[in-house]
């Protein structure tokens, strides 16, 4: 699995559920150790946990190592895949630590639709 796909998966599986405003960051030719970073918010820190709980679980059952930092602190947690860093926030925190603002111009990957059938 490429890190373009892989940061697609997890973006998938946030959106699955529930999770906001996810947005990818393409660090790819900006010299960061990462590829991809993907972003989200939840609406509660049960939900912080929970999110990252999930994606830890499906990629571990997938076969891809991950690390998981910040479980049980319930503000921020992120989720290292490797090539792609998963973080994800309550919105307090998702705006005091401001992380697109941080890469600043760094572009963000359109997210996929769905296709219709």
């Amino acid at each position: 699995m490429t890190s373009l796909e892989l940061s697609r998966l997890i973006e998938h599986l946030l959106d699955e559920k529930k999770a906001e405003n996810i947005v990818t960051l393409d660090l790819c030719d900006k010299g960061a150790i990462v590829d991809y970073m993907v972003i989200a918010t939840a609406t509660s820190g049960r939900q912080v946990n929970a999110l990252a709980s999930y994606i830890a679980q499906d990629l571990k059952d997938r076969g891809i190592t991950t690390a998981v930092e910040g479980l049980g602190q319930s503000d921020w947690v992120l989720i290292d895949a490797g090539d792609v860093l998963a973080h994800v926030f309550k919105a307090e925190a998702r705006s005091f630590y401001n992380l697109e603002k941080m890469w600043g111009s760094t572009d963000h990957v359109p997210r996929e639709t769905p296709a219709s059938s």
